[in-house]
């Protein structure tokens, strides 16, 4: 698989045909405790700086990603490839296709934190390296969601702390306000 594969991208709904397929792949790629609910996925898809979106190759379901965008920077919380069809270069065809839709966003992810209280180790440097080899950068900040510590990653930009702050306050209507700290070298 090359990376100039042209997906076909479809909005995730309750009607989604592939609803419990891409249910499935949400739950086998992310642990309970980093998960928020299906249904609330679902619903707050329908709010306007929100998408949830599932991409194929023909008629296979690749993957999808859930993620917000307001203004200039959009924040990847969930990306995930049907494990079955892992290391075939959809992700990356995924990422470029995020980049496609948001061309000058900055494009921010989170990845667990690549340090040794992690259980899975090495799932984790290789996750970091798959966004590394995909263009996106260190920022040198934690930030803690979901009582983790994660390290963000961003592409097409530089990290601003406060931007970064003012899109959670923004998108949560002020609910939420992580913790954000840099990375002491």
């Amino acid at each position: 698989m090359t990376n100039n594969m042209d997906l076909r991208v479809e909005h995730v709904t309750r009607k989604s045909k592939d609803k419990q397929k891409i249910k499935e792949i949400y739950t086998s790629s992310f642990i309970k405790e980093d998960r928020m609910p299906f249904w609330l996925m679902l619903i707050m898809a329908k709010m306007k700086n929100t998408e949830f979106i599932s991409f194929h190759d023909k008629n296979i379901l690749c993957g999808f990603v859930y993620m917000a965008t307001i203004k200039d920077l959009t924040f990847v919380m969930f990306l995930a490839v049907d494990k079955n069809i892992q290391s075939r270069g959809y992700g990356s065809c995924i990422l470029d296709k995020i980049q496609s839709m948001h061309t000058d966003n900055k494009i921010i992810i989170s990845i667990e934190g690549c340090d040794e209280e992690i259980k899975d180790i090495d799932h984790t440097i290789r996750r970091k390296k798959f966004y590394i080899n995909n263009g996106y950068v260190e920022t040198g900040y934690l930030v803690e969601l979901k009582n983790k510590k994660q390290e963000l990653l961003i592409k097409n930009g530089e990290f601003d702390e406060d931007e970064f702050s003012l899109f959670f306050k923004t998108y949560s209507n002020g609910t939420m306000k992580p913790k954000l700290w840099k990375v002491p070298y």
